[in-house]
């Protein structure tokens, strides 16, 4: 890689002519370098044969060391790395195809992967985190919220982002109707809104009501059992809840009363005075025949 070149010193008898191949001076007892079989003496060499140094542009001087590399020549305190400016003459070095000459060090980072974060290079070993072909240190992979590294964590994405699970739950996750959290995994939906399944609850009981039958009332929603004994109306014939489950789910209602369709009948004859003409005596109601008779 690099080289002195030699120098020589001539000693022979005055009757011997020995001339410097370009001034012809004599170099009888001067230094001078031998160069493609010609003999220069070193102000020649100096001005017409030195190689220009890549770096500083500058000839190559007979008395300077010289380094080469692929038909390019280097003073020796030249031969720098471009980065980090350390001296080469005596390590290892890669040359750039722009012709830049790098250390080991500086060349693993330009020729390293470039983190998706910093955009600096991910060195060989360090720790880094890989997804879809692209690479950042593990500091770098961040959630996109947050900003807290993920590390060991899991993640999703949305488009580009990535986001821990929290936060992605938090921002994207559906809201329980009831505790307005994220519903995380399962759930069930009622009338359109999404609730956990322990939050869709008898709100008199605390009963569980996934699978079970259930009735809503003002924006809460109850057991049969307790929407019967806490909620339903009474029937003003019957005295029992009006749930509107099952027999009896149509109700007649009147001046602030309520009754089964099937208990809305004449006290006396027992007729179904649903959606007929009917008097009220009372806490009784009649048909118009048997209220006359009264």
């Amino acid at each position: 890689m690099g080289k002195y070149r030699k120098m020589s010193y001539l000693t022979s008898t005055m009757t011997d002519r020995f001339d410097c191949y370009y001034c012809r001076d004599n170099l009888h007892g001067k230094k001078y370098v031998k160069k493609d079989d010609k003999h220069v003496c070193t102000k020649c060499f100096d001005k017409l044969c030195a190689n220009t140094c890549a770096e500083c542009r500058r000839p190559i001087g007979a008395d300077s060391k010289e380094l080469h590399h692929k038909n390019r020549y280097w003073h020796e305190d030249c031969f720098r790395c471009a980065k980090c400016y350390k001296p080469l003459a005596s390590e290892p070095f890669s040359a750039r195809d722009d012709g830049k000459i790098m250390c080991g060090k500086c060349g693993s980072r330009e020729d390293g992967n470039r983190c998706q974060g910093c955009y600096k290079v991910v060195m060989p070993g360090s720790q880094n985190v890989e997804y879809k072909n692209k690479v950042w240190h593990e500091e770098c992979f961040t959630c996109f919220e947050c900003k807290q590294p993920i590390r060991t964590q899991s993640f999703l994405t949305k488009g580009d982002d990535i986001y821990c699970a929290p936060c992605h739950d938090k921002k994207f996750a559906k809201k329980c109707f009831h505790c307005k959290q994220p519903i995380t995994s399962g759930g069930i939906s009622y009338q359109d809104q999404p609730w956990h399944s322990e939050c869709f609850v008898c709100k008199t009981c605390h009963k569980a009501l996934a699978g079970a039958r259930f009735t809503s009332h003002e924006n809460n929603v109850y057991c049969v059992d307790c929407y019967k004994t806490d909620v339903a109306k009474k029937c003003h014939g019957c005295k029992n809840p009006i749930t509107g489950f099952g027999h009896g789910t149509n109700v007649v209602n009147y001046e602030g009363y309520s009754w089964h369709e099937y208990c809305f009948n004449c006290k006396k004859c027992s007729l179904s005075l649903a959606n007929k003409r009917f008097v009220i005596n009372g806490d009784h109601i009649y048909c118009p025949d048997c209220a006359k008779k009264l």
